[in-house]
């Protein structure tokens, strides 16, 4: 298989992924044959899940970004150690932040981050753990983003498929200051961000069997 795996997006249809070696669904560990072009699901509605089976046709899947989606703008939070960075156009609302670590990552509240909320290797590693790429950090003017990985798709149980280690997605549009390293790509069919996740399976209730 080729040493840099590859997705590109068919337009109204699946996830073209070419060169892939693992593809994975976190939590019962269940392992996924590949092969070294394989088609993935993002209607929601493939009854071979994770994989596409050509529902999307019938299902009328439309791949645009909704106009109205959470606008694509970045924000610094300047603390004493570490600025935070963030964009809300690009969060897959996984929680990690929120449930993480509280102190920092004010759920329902604005400012929604306190830098100084916590030490500065309780931020470090909480952001780290950001699977969408909304979240970075700087420490004494440097960026640090992405992550030393190896290239892999997770299949998140009802959730988005969680993109490691630099597989290139093709021909999309990045949000200001996005990971390319580590992003999550929809499968429910439903995220106004097409084709990242914008945690609309929530709301959806997606189903992955």
């Amino acid at each position: 298989m080729s040493a840099k795996p590859t997705i590109a997006c068919a337009k109204n249809g699946p996830l073209l992924v070419t060169g892939l070696e693992t593809l994975v669904r976190i939590g019962d560990g269940t392992v996924y044959e590949t092969k070294e072009k394989i088609a993935l699901c993002r209607c929601g509605d493939s009854k071979n899940k994770p994989f596409c089976d050509g529902t999307h046709a019938s299902a009328g899947f439309n791949d645009e970004k909704d106009p109205d989606r959470v606008a694509d703008a970045r924000e610094d939070y300047v603390g004493k150690e570490v600025t935070i960075h963030d964009n809300r156009g690009i969060c897959a609302h996984a929680g990690f932040c929120t449930d993480g670590l509280p102190s920092v990552f004010l759920y329902g509240k604005e400012p929604w981050i306190d830098p100084d909320g916590a030490a500065a290797d309780e931020i470090i590693k909480t952001v780290k753990s950001c699977p969408s790429g909304a979240l970075s950090y700087s420490v004494d003017g440097v960026e640090h983003r992405d992550h030393d990985d190896d290239p892999k798709i997770l299949v998140a149980p009802n959730g988005p498929f969680a993109i490691k280690g630099g597989v290139e997605l093709e021909g999309v549009e990045w949000g200001e200051g996005a990971s390319r390293e580590h992003y999550d790509l929809c499968r429910c069919g439903d995220s106004k961000n097409k084709p990242f996740c914008d945690g609309s399976h929530w709301n959806s209730k997606f189903d992955q069997d």
